[in-house]
């Protein structure tokens, strides 16, 4: 079983930063990419960011320019740099990654970890 587990959550004030990040752990062949979803209180799950094959990155439009993505494939970890930070910006931040796995496929999500924003 692969898991991911995000820390670096918590409490900051509008215009504060805060840094996440997700480590997978367990037995697979590699990660072929991985990425930043939130949900808001009283929304649905979004895309925040991700990296695409190749390295490249993707972002939500509401946080291009504050929020960089970033990633350790030695360490199997993804980061989430947030600067800038907006009280829209609250909710739990989940990571997501898809993992090759030995004849298989996983599509592996964290169990989520709480930003709040505060003015």
């Amino acid at each position: 079983q692969v898991q991911l587990v995000e820390s670096g959550g918590g409490l900051v004030q509008a215009g504060g930063s805060l840094m996440l990040s997700c480590a997978a752990s367990g037995s697979f062949v590699s990660i072929t990419a991985m990425g930043w979803y939130r949900q808001a209180p009283g929304k649905q799950r979004e895309l925040v960011a991700r990296t695409a094959s190749g390295g490249s990155t993707n972002y939500a439009e509401s946080v291009k320019g504050r929020f960089t993505i970033s990633r350790d494939n030695a360490m199997n970890t993804v980061y989430l740099q947030m600067n800038s930070l907006k009280p829209e910006d609250t909710g739990v931040y989940y990571c997501n990654a898809m993992i090759k796995m030995t004849g298989a496929l996983r599509d592996t999500w964290g169990q989520g970890t709480q930003v709040t924003v505060s003015s």
